[in-house]
């Protein structure tokens, strides 16, 4: 299947491969469903039904004039579910793609959802307000516009660097990496790069956080995240969301798909296998409690 129709029509290009249990992988900004290249084969290889879709106004699907916010990539998340007949589906969202699986299970419910995988993810609330100091400044995710308006080319090539962690002397990924996420980011368009920036950085996830009752909840982030920092994120939304697993990655940086790819496909296989699924993990891979 290539297309699945969205309720407004916005095509979404879809891929879906294999068979199994069904496993949809929801990209993060500014990126494509190709991002998830390494869990893809993994999960193929492991015996599962893999989907992948590209977020109306990025990769290959369409774009509109307005309407990047939660709720409509909800009911696109949704549309894409039935699209492809699938049933009993585990959810993982990178970045981005976190709100995606939270908001989805507040509009539409966890009837269709098996599991739920929140990978340095920006739920629960990024923005800092008086009752969340611990978020970014709002005047980042402006400078971030603002940049991007300016010379969005530059922009990327350089927030692609922080993404992996890339230092003056070493990088954990390659050039050409870097150069395939470049590639990625610039299929999406102007507009929809900055709208979701307010998008991801501005949707308080919090009061969608009772939705995950009864889904088993895996949350992965890395410590070293400086792109969505851990403390507003993924220790929150370990808080919040009732018998979540959390595992922090010591010091890997935002793309941790690509920086730990290995790490991250053993615990993903392991958390779709029925693995640890209640309660906070206690052992070697928590490194810190969150608070």
């Amino acid at each position: 299947m290539a297309y699945v129709e969205a309720r407004d029509g916005t095509k979404l290009h879809v891929k879906d491969m294999g068979s199994g249990e069904p496993v949809v992988l929801i990209h993060g900004w500014p990126l494509t469903g190709d991002m998830w290249e390494y869990q893809t084969l993994a999960l193929l290889e492991a015996g599962r039904r893999v989907i992948t879709y590209d977020r109306r106004g990025f990769g290959l699907s369409g774009h509109c004039g307005a309407d990047y916010n939660y709720d409509v990539f909800a009911d696109d998340l949704a549309a894409v579910i039935d699209g492809c007949g699938a049933d009993r589906v585990s959810l993982v969202g990178f970045s981005m793609g976190g709100g995606e699986v939270a908001r989805y299970l507040s509009r539409h419910g966890s009837g269709k959802i098996a599991r739920a995988a929140l990978v340095s993810s920006v739920v629960a609330y990024l923005l800092k307000t008086p009752d969340n100091p611990d978020g970014v400044d709002a005047s980042v995710f402006e400078d971030m516009k603002a940049q991007i308006r300016k010379d969005r080319f530059d922009f990327l090539q350089t927030f692609g660097k922080q993404f992996y962690g890339v230092g003056w002397v070493s990088s954990p990924v390659s050039q050409g990496l870097l150069d395939w996420t470049f590639t990625l980011a610039m299929m999406a368009g102007p507009k929809p790069t900055i709208d979701c920036v307010d998008a991801f950085g501005r949707t308080d996830f919090r009061p969608d956080l009772p939705s995950f009752a009864g889904v088993p909840t895996l949350i992965i982030h890395g410590t070293g995240d400086k792109t969505v920092p851990i403390a507003p994120s993924a220790h929150a939304a370990a808080r919040g969301i009732p018998h979540a697993r959390l595992i922090e990655y010591e010091g890997e940086p935002h793309g941790l798909f690509a920086t730990a790819p290995d790490r991250l496909n053993r615990d993903l296989l392991d958390f779709l296998s029925g693995g640890g699924e209640h309660g906070l993990r206690a052992d070697a891979d928590r490194q810190t409690e969150p608070t």
